[in-house]
Order: structure tokens, then C-alpha cells, then sequence
């Protein structure tokens, strides 16, 4: 375990680069018996566990942050009122078409076999899903593109959302609210997106759309009140 062990001097704490199998089949050598549920047991006495990696590292906090928050929360507020239609858009994780592992089980007789390593050479093609979220009607639409996730790709989801579904839901409505986090195809300093959203949704439905970043967002690396982007 000597050299097999690791951690952080700060926090104390330690982990192990060495699987029980291994650590047991290495004690084996040295003449100890023991199986791999006997190694756990002593792992835990020395304040070793198994553990996952935690999303907690902070990219830094924004001074604004609430204020931005408040600021879409009064937004959709506003929209809300008057029957005005509100979505959350949002790219989801991408995934290699073919024969690969997914999480995930089934009743089935027999397992499917898949491939042994998930090599994108080996893929078919990418499935790109685009999230549109309607909140009024707390329904979503799911769009999968096959090449890459462009600016282009974003606008064209949110314009088939509202040709197929939205304008339909809302007959009447004459603005509509995207809400979006500031990454990727959508995000805040995208104008290329901007101007897919102006050419192919507002001049083609004639309809208004204001654009409002979650934080942080581009009103935030200017240290500015968050105001929303408007189409017209």
C-alpha cells in the first residue's frame, strides 16, 4: 500500500490506486490468506472508502448573482401573466450511435452484446439532443442533430419547437422568453445564435423574443445589471 496510496495533505483525505482484488492477491503472495471482503473491512479501520469524484469546485461566484436570478424570475413572472409562452433550452449529453454500453437495465432472456470500448471510429454517427423545455405547459421536445452542436443547430430546435408545438399552444402569443444557461451553442456571447434566432424565428413567425442567461452570464463578466436580449 505504500506506494499505492494517495490523498490530500489538507483534508486528510486518502484513497488507494489498488482494487481489494488486487491488494488481496498481493497479500496472497506474501503467504496471507485473506479475500477481498476482508481487505474492505481493514481499508475501512484505515480510514480509507469508496468514493466518487463531487462537481464541487466553483469556477468563482458573481457579485450579481442573485440580482440576475431575480431579475429572470421577474421576467417570467411578466411572460407568465399575460399567457406568454416560456422555454429552457439546453444541449444534452452527446451520444455515439451504434453498438455501444449505455447505463441502464432491461427484462429481457438474454444480454445484448455490445462493443468492448466505446472508440468513436467505430461509431455510426453522434446524436446531438437539444432540450427544449416549455414551462407553462410543463412539457419538453427533444431535437437530435447528427454533425455538431453549432449556433445554427440551437436556433433550428427552438424554431421547430415553436412551428410545431408552440405556435400551436399559443395561438395568440406574440413574444416569447428563452431561458438559457451561457455555454456552448447558446450561449451569451454567441452571435451567431442571435442572428439564427432573429432570421429564422422572429422575421419568419414575426414574433418577439427576448433571451435571458442564467448567471454566470454575459451581463456578469461585465459587472452590469442582467438585461435580457431582445429580437424583434
Amino acid at each position: 500500500m505504500k506506494y499505492d496510496t494517495a490523498g490530500d495533505p489538507m483534508t486528510g483525505l486518502k484513497w488507494t490506486r489498488r482494487t481489494t482484488q488486487k491488494i488481496s492477491q498481493e497479500l496472497g503472495k506474501l503467504g496471507i490468506e485473506v479475500s477481498r471482503g476482508t481487505v474492505a473491512r481493514l481499508l475501512k479501520t484505515m480510514d480509507f472508502s469508496l468514493r466518487v469524484n463531487h462537481k464541487k469546485l466553483s469556477s468563482g461566484a458573481n457579485d450579481d448573482r442573485n440580482e440576475q436570478c431575480d431579475y429572470i424570475a421577474y421576467l417570467r413572472e411578466q411572460f407568465a401573466s399575460t399567457g406568454q409562452p416560456i422555454i429552457s433550452v439546453d444541449t444534452k449529453k452527446k451520444e455515439l450511435v451504434g453498438q455501444f454500453k449505455n447505463p441502464g437495465m432491461i427484462w429481457a432472456q438474454q444480454p445484448v452484446h455490445v462493443n468492448d470500448h466505446d472508440f468513436r471510429s467505430e461509431a455510426i454517427g453522434m446524436a446531438i439532443p437539444y432540450g427544449v423545455y416549455d414551462v407553462q405547459d410543463n412539457s419538453g421536445a427533444v431535437f437530435v442533430g447528427n454533425s455538431f452542436d453549432t449556433p445554427q443547430f440551437a436556433a433550428a430546435s427552438a424554431k421547430k419547437w415553436w412551428r410545431y408545438q408552440g405556435c400551436r399552444r399559443y395561438p395568440k402569443a406574440r413574444k416569447l422568453l428563452i431561458l438559457a444557461d451561457t455555454g456552448g451553442s447558446n450561449g451569451a456571447k454567441c452571435r451567431a445564435w442571435k442572428y439564427f434566432l432573429q432570421s429564422e424565428l422572429c422575421d419568419k413567425f414575426e414574433i418577439s423574443v427576448t433571451v435571458s442567461h442564467y448567471p454566470p452570464a454575459l451581463c456578469a463578466n461585465i459587472g452590469e445589471t442582467p438585461r435580457p436580449l431582445k429580437l424583434v
